[in-house]
């Protein structure tokens, strides 16, 4: 059995990653998708358990992906889930610059390869980063994030 570990923050889930997600899950035979903390980004949107859970619901039509949370080396939750390869979703060329070395470094201290899906272009231009600034200024962020999110968005709005 073939597996794939995707790892990312998901702050939030989106139509990006989902995309990258499914066509991961043609590839593999499981696929986990390993919300993982970066202590390079602050402020988080949601909590880590809600975004495994967000996850979950996101992917429920794939009967082949499982959601977790880890802390911690990408490469130690590979390992802990067996990973044959690390899949990261590529939207431009400079995510390329960083997501190269990164893969390169992966490999040196593991030796678990790791392999790039491009986004469409529907989803080149999207990141967490800018749906989160736009949500917390009231922005809708609905067309390029999954339901399950924007009901979440919904009941923050409430709250």
């Amino acid at each position: 059995m073939r597996t794939a570990l995707c790892p990312g923050s998901f702050d939030p889930f989106h139509n990006g990653h989902l995309e990258v997600v499914e066509r991961a899950s043609q590839l593999f035979d499981r696929v986990v998708v390993a919300c993982i903390g970066n202590p390079q980004k602050s402020g988080g949107m949601f909590p880590m358990e809600e975004r495994r859970v967000v996850v979950e619901e996101c992917t429920s039509h794939l009967p082949n992906v499982e959601a977790v949370t880890r802390g911690g080396l990408t490469v130690e939750a590979a390992r802990e889930f067996g990973a044959d390869a690390i899949v990261r979703g590529l939207r431009t060329v400079s995510d390329f610059d960083s997501e190269m070395a990164m893969a390169q470094m992966n490999h040196r201290i593991s030796g678990i390869e790791t392999i790039f899906l491009p986004t469409s272009a529907a989803h080149s231009f999207v990141t967490a980063r800018l749906l989160r600034e736009i949500a917390a200024h009231g922005g809708d962020i609905s067309t390029m994030v999954p339901p399950p999110v924007v009901k979440r968005l919904g009941a923050e709005a409430g709250r």
